[in-house]
């Protein structure tokens, strides 16, 4: 059985077992999250309100930074050159089951 979920406007397939890497999300290491999803399939399809009564349970295992990226503004003619950098923040889930 594997379920379709969104989270931080990006959506992912998972099943129980799984482990991704999602946009931050609030809760300390060993806590329990519920989510709600979309799809759910298996042996047959589930998807609008039929899905209703199912949730995905999950658990936080750590929060992280992604690797570092950098940006680079150059503008020719005027020596105009800019440097910053950016590193996002993700929040690593173990998918406990799917219920419903």
């Amino acid at each position: 059985m594997f379920a379709i979920i969104q989270t931080g406007g990006k959506q992912y397939r998972v099943s129980e077992g799984d482990v991704i890497h999602v946009e931050s999300l609030q809760g300390e290491a060993g806590d329990k999250i519920d989510l709600k999803p979309l799809f759910v399939g298996g042996d047959q399809a589930l998807f609008g309100d039929a899905v209703g009564n199912f949730v995905v349970n999950a658990e936080v295992v750590q929060h992280g930074r992604g690797p570092k990226i950098y940006i680079r503004k150059y503008k020719s003619g005027v020596q105009y050159r800019r440097r910053t950098g950016h590193r996002q923040d993700y929040t690593t889930l173990k998918i406990v089951g799917i219920k419903g």
